[in-house]
């Protein structure tokens, strides 16, 4: 399934395209979930969907596909984990989940979350770990929720370039995170700057 497949998904099926396709992706979907999630908010600031059920559908869709992840590693122990390490491109997310665990703790599902494919590798070795589920909800509900709210505006800024931003976003992850930071810092000198001269006209 592609980019122009999901849009059309979207078109037919609405709100449930948006959940199946993040839900789904806890098993391999081919498009990226920073895509889907930003052609969620892009399809809301075309007024193809409405933007809080919208919104809705695709928060559920990301938390219902990494709380799978966790249940079937607590209740079907090291299988999964076993085939994972017999495929090479797996391995090295295994390897980077368990690190991230190891030093993290359970704030490792936070931190995988900027992770590409990390973060649906992270939930199974927490569940495997015995992690309680409502630990596990409190910390992954959390993220989940500003997770997909940053990329769901995103989407809603990106607009047609949805597909270029999202997997451009997905191949760098981290190393990206320095724009909105370096636009967010930018934007506070201005309003600090604008305010303190605002001031000193007032006083004159």
């Amino acid at each position: 399934m592609g980019y122009d497949t999901l849009i059309s998904m979207i078109g037919d099926y609405g709100y449930a395209a948006l959940f199946f396709a993040l839900w789904l992706g806890i098993v391999g979907m081919p498009i990226p979930d920073e895509v889907i999630v930003m052609t969620g908010g892009a399809a809301a600031a075309s007024g193809l969907l409405h933007e809080i059920p919208a919104f809705l559908l695709t928060y559920l869709g990301v938390i219902s596909g990494l709380s799978l992840g966790y249940f079937l590693g607590r209740f079907m122990g090291t299988r999964v984990i076993e085939k994972w390490k017999r495929q090479k491109k797996m391995e090295r997310y295994l390897s980077m989940s368990e690190k991230l665990v190891e030093k993290y703790g359970p704030y490792a599902l936070v931190v995988s979350y900027f992770f590409p494919v990390v973060r649906h590798v992270t939930p199974y070795i927490v569940g495997i770990n015995k992690m309680g589920f409502r630990k596990y909800a409190l910390l992954s509900y959390s993220t989940g929720f500003v997770w997909t709210l940053i990329f769901f505006a995103a989407g809603k800024m990106a607009g047609n370039h949805v597909e270029q931003v999202g997997l451009l976003i997905h191949s760098y992850g981290l190393k990206l995170l320095w724009i909105p930071i370096a636009a967010a810092g930018i934007w506070m000198v201005y309003k600090i700057t604008r305010g303190k001269r605002s001031n000193l006209d007032a006083g004159n």
